[in-house]
């Protein structure tokens, strides 16, 4: 079974390889822009278990070389941190809308077996009090959750249209190894270590599920493989901690003072608290493993160890 892997070289995408060759047998074809927040050194000790193919989603022609021999897809490629979003969002459109179109014409024309699209909570918006399910109402508030919001969208239409073998796994905030230190954990790991100021938002009281990297890989490949057709599951760590408890967690972890600790201007269109309800995919067989506190503390560890990577 051959398997392309989109945004293979990014954070969460190399995390579902390294999982792929460790408990599966698919030939694995990575396809990847290999923009700022991707690596081709995070697939350094895999590199001949797997095709690695450079390119663009949004370059349709790139799309039908890579794909026409494949069986599954799994799309990781994206465009996903909130501010760069707010400050140019015609790359996120072109990435998570237009790249989702090219793939998704690949999966009528070459009839792929299954194709998932990889999504985030952040589709749903704000919720003040229970969880999100996947019957809920999308209601993006950033144009990064809009672009993969309409993402959503136009997987479901081709379902409905035309038939295409699709799913939607809407995961709640990773956390884990490779991830570019734009966003808080490892920003925080990391400004934490060289004694550096915690730029933490607002009153720091936003609420995020967590939930580790390898988690939800091992939730991706459930949906993908034993997964209804035309459906989403959403994938939640069951961590619902604030911007803050993390801040103080990661520096209790690392010895570091509450002193490095600094209040910003909150983010524009700052989304209150996002929480999933994760039954659905749980009906599958599926559930985190690891414990929180457990989990942070490898991603640490892993930052200390791979510091040349940044």
């Amino acid at each position: 079974m051959k398997m392309l892997i989109t945004g293979g070289a990014g954070f969460i995408g190399c995390n579902f390889v390294h999982e792929m060759i460790e408990k599966y047998d698919h030939d694995l074809v990575i396809f990847d822009k290999l923009t700022y927040a991707a690596n081709p050194e995070y697939l350094n000790d895999v590199k001949d278990k797997i095709e690695f193919v450079k390119g663009d989603i949004g370059d349709s022609e790139a799309v039908n070389k890579v794909m026409k021999d494949c069986d599954m897809v799994v799309n990781f490629a994206a465009e996903t941190h909130v501010d760069r979003s707010i400050e140019d969002p015609g790359v996120f459109v072109k990435t998570d809308v237009i790249g989702t179109y090219n793939l998704l014409e690949c999966v009528r024309k070459y009839d792929i077996e299954r194709y998932l699209q990889i999504s985030t909570d952040e589709v749903y918006g704000s919720i003040d009090n229970g969880s999100f399910s996947e019957e809920s109402n999308i209601d993006p508030s950033s144009p990064y959750s809009a672009s993969k919001a309409g993402a959503d969208v136009l997987v479901s239409a081709y379902y409905k249209t035309y038939g295409v073998p699709v799913l939607i796994t809407r995961s709640s905030n990773n956390f884990g190894p490779y991830q570019f230190p734009e966003k808080l954990i490892p920003l925080f790991i990391l400004n934490a270590m060289q004694n550096k100021q915690l730029p933490v938002y607002g009153d720091g009281k936003n609420v995020r599920d967590w939930i580790f990297a390898p988690d939800n890989c091992a939730g991706v490949y459930t949906a993908l493989t034993k997964g209804k057709l035309g459906e989403v599951y959403n994938i939640g760590g069951g961590n619902e901690k604030n911007n803050l408890e993390i801040t103080n967690l990661i520096l209790e972890i690392l010895g570091k003072p509450e002193s490095l600790i600094t209040f910003v201007e909150d983010r524009l269109g700052h989304d209150k608290r996002y929480s999933l309800d994760s039954s659905k995919i749980m009906k599958l067989g599926w559930k985190p493993e690891w414990k929180f506190e457990d989990a942070l503390t490898l991603t640490i560890n892993w930052y200390k160890d791979n510091l040349s990577l940044f």
